[in-house]
């Protein structure tokens, strides 16, 4: 037994985010958690025989980063089929992408792109049609999830799905229809996406032992990000505890590469108060360990008050029955000491919900339960002092950094100004943290979600925000670390560098408190420690890392090929290729003919993504499409 530590970080620029000692340049890590904190001559001084130690070469250092509400659980199944367009600027690279992936996937497989990204990402401001996904994939099943408000399906999908003239019209969506009845391809959430996550539902899944490689990939994508843990929000077609063995498995072998809290999500409308009566009595909350452990409740208490948000369609009405259903499910949850979050994008919704919490409280008092409402675009000053005097909690995601634009062109400029409005919840001193809501409406990677708090602008570039309702960059990045912990009941434990807190950390590629505000979102992670362990390393720090998953199965995976964010591992030779198409392309300059609409040339069936064909040859064939 030695009191020596296990690893020293020094030569940092460490942002510790503790109030008493704000600044370090080397800390010392043992059995996972930080036990020195200071000076380098101080540090250095404890290190023994076999105490490793990481030269840092001045680069800044920061707390891991913490995700509020991610669908981590259910994004793991899957991520190894998903295609990601997540920070991909332009829908000529995005049906690139689209088009190599529908080359190498087998029947019956099918290609998704199932959320994260937005059309206003696009230099072009558009999603492609359904005749350029025919085009790409005559025969390959594609299927394209975008935000909340619609699915695009090619015909391949649609044979697979078996969406005829003779399928009935889903309740709360619609199945867009031609002249003679036949589908298009094209579902519209009118207003709740019940029809989008049904269809995707019916697509290919993939067997147990590859969605734990699933799992640890997008896990890997996350730590390569910056992200150190996680509070998961269930969802929609993710069952308890069936969906749950693969994460469980994970933890069980010590595979977990983020710190995990998971929220239980009811399953079917009417049965709530059967799956909160049985899970509490099947589970406990805070069951599990610092890796992975039981939240609560949440997002969805009773399907009765779900007001999905899709801004391109007027605000719904919860029904009638909303609070007796609510109240139900709530007092069973006070009863057994069960904390909960709950879905609520309108202050509408929300005064509602606080009127059950109210009633609730008189004679159950809900105090010491760490409640909380997720989302809150357009929560009101009232709502805000409910909650605070109930004591409950906001979380808030960059949904609206995604769909700004929407909001605005319903509900205009001055109706965004604050949606949510982080700035006052922050000076009124109600609990309040960030996230994404990740993977199918916003994208995963916390520096977008932190770009917008500081800059508030959409990832298409619009302004929404007055700088009065942004955030510098310290109170955001609390917003990612420190203050996600009471939503956790981890207050302490982790999200700051601090002795006898969690040794997370990251070391970003540049440094978030100078570079360009304009940079923020492209930020990566060069090394990541949970637990005072190497989860990803890169560039400097490349030799560390020891962690990475076999590679992603199965072979056909997009994840080997594109990676995650942005299709940063093709991103080289994909940029080589259009930079190279681009410049022989007649339509680079000035093109009357074709508008520069690279997406529907790299669509079309003649081979002009090959640069060496005939028609390669002659750029983006604009007279040939």
């Amino acid at each position: 037994m030695t009191d020596h530590p296990d690893l020293i970080l020094h030569r940092g620029l460490f942002t510790t985010l503790d109030r008493s000692n704000p600044a370090a340049s080397a800390v010392a890590i043992k059995d996972g958690v930080f036990t020195a904190v200071g000076h380098e001559q101080d540090v250095m001084k404890l290190a023994g025989p076999r105490t490793k130690v990481i030269d840092l070469k001045g680069r800044r250092v920061l707390p891991g980063l913490i995700d509020n509400h991610l669908h981590i659980i259910r994004g793991g199944l899957n991520f190894n089929m998903e295609l990601r367009w997540d920070g991909v600027r332009s829908l000529a690279d995005a049906m690139a992408m689209l088009k190599a992936q529908v080359a190498i996937t087998p029947p019956p497989q099918w290609v998704r792109v199932v959320g994260g990204f937005t059309e206003h990402q696009f230099a072009e401001k558009r999603l492609p049609t359904i005749d350029e996904l025919n085009a790409v994939a005559p025969d390959t099943p594609v299927f394209l999830l975008h935000l909340y408000d619609r699915a695009i399906l090619n015909g391949a999908a649609l044979r697979a799905v078996g969406y005829d003239k003779h399928t009935p019209q889903p309740p709360g969506g619609e199945i867009a229809r031609d002249a003679e009845g036949n589908p298009t391809g094209l579902l519209l959430a009118k207003p709740n996406a019940a029809i989008l996550y049904a269809t995707l539902a019916k697509g290919p899944k993939l067997p147990f032992d590859y969605q734990l490689n699933s799992t640890r990939h997008f896990m890997r994508e996350l730590n390569r990000l910056g992200v150190t843990g996680a509070i998961d929000a269930g969802g929609g077609f993710q069952n308890y505890p069936d969906d749950y063995a693969v994460i469980q498995k994970l933890a069980d072998d010590g595979q977990l590469t983020i710190r995990l809290a998971y929220n239980l999500f009811t399953q079917k409308p009417k049965g709530e108060k059967d799956d909160f009566l049985r899970w509490t009595q099947s589970s406990s909350y805070k069951q599990g360990n610092d890796y992975f452990r039981h939240n609560g409740a949440g997002e969805m208490l009773v399907f009765s008050a779900a007001d999905f948000e899709d801004f391109r369609v007027p605000r719904p009405d919860m029904p009638a029955e909303m609070e007796g259903e609510l109240e139900e499910v709530v007092r069973i949850l006070v009863q057994n000491k069960w904390p909960w979050r709950l879905h609520a994008t309108y202050d509408e919704t929300i005064s509602r919900a606080l009127d059950v919490f109210e009633k609730v409280n008189q004679d159950t008092p809900l105090e010491g339960l760490n409640w909380f409402f997720d989302h809150a675009e357009t929560i009101s000053d009232q709502s805000i002092d409910r909650i605070a005097a109930l004591g409950g909690g906001i979380a808030v995601q960059h949904r609206m950094a995604y769909q700004g634009e929407y909001f605005v062109e319903r509900y205009g400029f001055g109706a965004a100004e604050a949606t949510p409005p982080v700035k006052k919840i922050l000076d009124k001193g109600v609990k309040v943290s960030a996230g994404t809501d990740a993977t199918r409406v916003a994208s995963y990677n916390p520096w977008v979600s932190l770009s917008w708090l500081v800059t508030g602008r959409t990832v298409g570039g619009l302004r929404l925000y007055p700088q009065r309702n942004c955030l510098d960059r310290e109170t955001a990045l609390r917003m990612w670390t420190e203050n996600v912990t009471w939503f956790s009941n981890e207050e302490g434990r982790k999200g700051r560098i601090e002795v006898g807190q969690f040794a997370d950390l990251i070391v970003p590629d540049r440094d978030f408190f100078s570079c360009p505000e304009a940079e923020i979102a492209d930020i990566t992670s060069d090394l990541t420690m949970v637990g005072g362990r190497v989860v990803y390393a890169a560039s400097d720090f490349k030799m560390l890392d020891d962690s990475a998953p076999p590679p992603a199965m199965p072979d056909w995976s997009p994840v080997r090929r594109f990676g995650g964010y942005g299709a940063w591992l093709a991103k080289d030779e994909t940029g080589a290729v259009r930079a190279q198409a681009m410049q022989m392309c007649g339509c680079a300059n000035a093109c009357g003919v074709h508008g520069h609409d690279h997406a529907r040339s790299w669509s079309s069936q003649l081979p002009i993504a090959d640069l060496k064909s005939f028609w390669g040859a002659l750029g983006c064939a604009c007279w040939a499409v």
